[in-house]
């Protein structure tokens, strides 16, 4: 309860997660059909980059601001265009000044006819994200431990989304969790995609989420890494991954196309590396 995302926001392990958001929710808009979003760690929704929070640690700069200023091939603009179109249109086409949350992004990008469902267990923050989204018919933010949203809301009436869970890891225990939620929520929702966060510090911890992911029954699962360098349990976080539950059909093969340049773009030092691998297939 102590975690606040805002000293993160715009960090590596945001750039890696909602570029991949940003293109299931391009993929979902190709039909016509309506479909839900569903956070489970919603956060603050929207974040101040000027804001004393993110000025102490800066992590944007090493992240999102980095890729912004690079120089970016067009096969790779192309796969980063949604995640790019959210973050124009929450700074009005002007420099980065606010730096969207997973919240913000699907709510820039869905349609009229889609959903977002949001939910947060952290008071002031759900105090901000609830005030965000004020009288928006197509969000609904309730105040609820995300574990139990994966309990409660799936599978949603539409039939068609993403869950997408990121979870503080302030607890040891968070991998075992998150391998459990992923599962439950798989079971009562077996043809939606989840899109699930984790930081790579503890390899061993990464490989025990993957067997128990393998060992479950479930079908079809990507994974993903980003690292800015070699990640170490004693340092700040440069490297995490994501677990992604029914892919859509092009999504690695786009991912594969803008991994190596945004491993090159971020990279701090020796162990700068990415993956896009298979770990259950379909």
């Amino acid at each position: 309860m102590n975690y606040r995302h805002i000293y993160h926001a715009g960090n590596i392990g945001d750039v890696l997660k909602h570029i991949a958001l940003a293109l299931v929710i391009d993929y979902l808009k190709r039909k016509p059909a309506a479909f839900r979003v569903i956070d489970t760690h919603a956060g603050l929704g929207l974040y101040d980059l000027s804001s004393d929070e993110a000025q102490k640690t800066g992590e944007w700069r090493r992240g999102v601001g980095r890729v912004l200023e690079a120089e970016m091939p067009e096969t790779v603009r192309g796969v980063l265009a949604p995640w790019l179109e959210a973050i124009s249109s929450v700074n009005q086409g002007g420099p980065l000044m606010c730096y969207p949350g997973s919240p913000e992004i699907a709510r820039r990008l869905i349609r009229r006819q889609d959903r977002l469902t949001l939910t947060e267990l952290h008071a002031r923050d759900f105090e901000t994200l609830s005030a965000l989204y004020a009288g928006d018919i197509q969000v609904k933010t309730i105040e609820l431990d995300g574990w139990l949203a994966l309990k409660s809301f799936l599978p949603p009436k539409e039939r068609r989304g993403l869950v997408i869970i990121d979870p503080a890891f302030e607890d040891a225990r968070e991998f075992e969790t998150l391998g459990r939620g992923l599962i439950e929520g798989w079971k009562r929702w077996s043809s939606g995609i989840f899109l699930a966060w984790y930081p790579v510090k503890d390899r061993r911890a990464v490989d025990r989420l993957h067997a128990t992911l393998r060992d479950s029954g479930m079908r079809d699962v990507l994974s993903l890494e980003l690292s800015a360098g070699r990640p170490a349990s004693d340092k700040p976080m440069i490297s995490s991954g994501l677990v992604i539950v029914n892919p859509p059909w092009t999504f690695a093969e786009n991912m594969r196309s803008a991994l190596p340049f945004l491993s090159k773009t971020l990279r701090e030092g020796p162990g700068s590396a990415w993956k896009c691998v298979s770990i259950v297939d379909e």
